[in-house]
């Protein structure tokens, strides 16, 4: 499980758009994986298994904060500024032009994109942890990655 941490930040942020949510959304899967480890079958992928919990857990975090409206401050609110040199300045924008595009796309697209181009699963195994047939799948991730694309575009 430990090995599948980084993994799991990653689909974690795409899924939420910021580290801090990210984080408590890594914590909770953990948690609920840890106290349900019984139902994890040997022999089946973890990585699928614990990627399931962290949507679903995402899916009722999103439904509580609508309901209760909840509001959060911007993650650029709270973000030290400082000179972190030319490159590492680059590499920020260029990761908050493609974090910004992806959060522009419909979640269903976002969680195809996220668990396919980001975490390297394959079509099947996304299928699976989305609950969707293949085809529904392939067509979310074509069109996804086409936002993506001239999202990006428009930001060159």
């Amino acid at each position: 499980m430990l090995a599948l941490l980084p993994r799991l930040r990653r689909f974690a942020r795409a899924l939420t758009g910021n580290a801090a949510d990210a984080d408590d959304l890594c914590q909770a899967t953990v948690e609920k994986a840890l106290v349900a480890r019984a139902q994890w079958q040997a022999g089946t992928r973890m990585d699928s298994w614990m990627y399931r919990i962290m949507r679903n857990g995402w899916i009722d975090t999103t439904r509580a904060r609508t309901r209760a409206g909840q509001t959060f401050v911007p993650e650029e609110a709270g973000l030290a500024i400082g000179d972190h040199g030319a490159r590492t300045i680059e590499a920020h924008v260029a990761l908050g032009e493609v974090e910004a595009a992806l959060r522009t796309l419909p979640d269903e697209q976002r969680e195809a994109v996220a668990l396919v181009l980001i975490e390297g699963l394959a079509y099947k195994e996304a299928a699976a942890v989305l609950d969707v047939p293949m085809g529904t799948l392939t067509s979310r991730l074509v069109r996804g990655r086409q936002a993506l694309l001239a999202k990006l575009g428009e930001a060159a």
